[in-house]
């Protein structure tokens, strides 16, 4: 009887041991099992970080690729800017070499239209009348009608008077109405006076008188007329002369003179 009660407890104990190994078995499989979870997650997380890494890989690359491109046609536009720039720069050059020149080559038709003007000038200022003033007379005369006068009078300061004569004479048959007339008359008859040919002398003197007796050479062709009678030995017409002149021009240092001559031919 006592051995039927053991045989009982001795299989519960058995289950109950079998119990607590499965249990156990259970227990110890759990954080295997676990583990294994973990691990297929972890590579599933390792595989998706990677793909996305290639991924992300792959568009830098691309991206990479397409600035290196961008930045190859920069280089190149670039480039092209400067290799515009410098035909610019040269162009810009050759157009201030050529502005010089231009520059030059004005200055230089400037310079030679200044000359030619001058010339023109020049030219025109020799045919065109002239003011002049001759005793204390001024009028217009013709470029070669003011030459030939000064001539005759370069000839006359000379001392030619033979030269002086025939350019006085030859002048007033080119020019009879010239403003020169009343200084041409008194030379001449100096120049003839000069030349010993009295009477002709008196002739231009008295001509020079009648003809303008308000001329300030008239006192002095007056007293040249006079000696020119006194040379010819014609004391009578010398006073006659010499008190026409006292009497028309009182108080001209010709007058002065004369009155001096009468005194001695008295």
């Amino acid at each position: 009887m006592a051995a039927n009660a053991r045989t009982p407890n001795r299989g519960a104990a058995i289950k109950a041991w079998l119990t607590l190994c499965v249990f156990g078995a259970a227990l110890y499989a759990l954080p295997a099992h676990a583990a294994l979870f973990e691990d297929d997650e972890a590579r599933k997380a390792i595989l998706d970080l990677r793909q996305r890494v290639d991924q992300n890989s792959e568009q830098l690359k691309a991206r990479l690729a397409e600035q290196g491109e961008q930045l190859n046609q920069l280089r190149r536009s670039l480039l092209d800017l400067n290799n515009q720039l410098e035909a610019i720069r040269a162009e810009t050059a050759k157009l201030h070499g050529q502005n010089e020149q231009l520059a030059r080559d004005l200055a230089e038709v400037q310079r030679r239209q200044k000359d030619l003007q001058q010339g023109v000038d020049e030219r025109v200022r020799k045919l065109e009348p002239q003011k002049v003033t001759v005793d204390d007379k001024e009028f217009t005369a013709d470029p070669e009608e003011k030459r030939l006068y000064d001539d005759a009078m370069a000839t006359l300061r000379k001392g030619d008077f033979a030269g002086a004569a025939s350019a006085f004479s030859a002048f007033q048959k080119r020019y009879p109405k010239s403003g020169y007339a009343e200084s041409v008359l008194f030379w001449l008859g100096n120049a003839q006076y000069g030349k010993r040919e009295y009477r002709d002398a008196i002739a231009t003197f008295r001509a020079l008188v009648s003809g303008t007796p308000d001329s300030p050479r008239a006192p002095e062709a007056l007293l040249s007329q006079a000696n020119c009678q006194l040379e010819l030995k014609d004391n009578k017409g010398a006073r006659k002369t010499l008190d026409e002149l006292v009497k028309a021009y009182p108080k001209s240092e010709a007058a002065q003179a004369g009155r001096e001559r009468l005194a001695s031919l008295k």
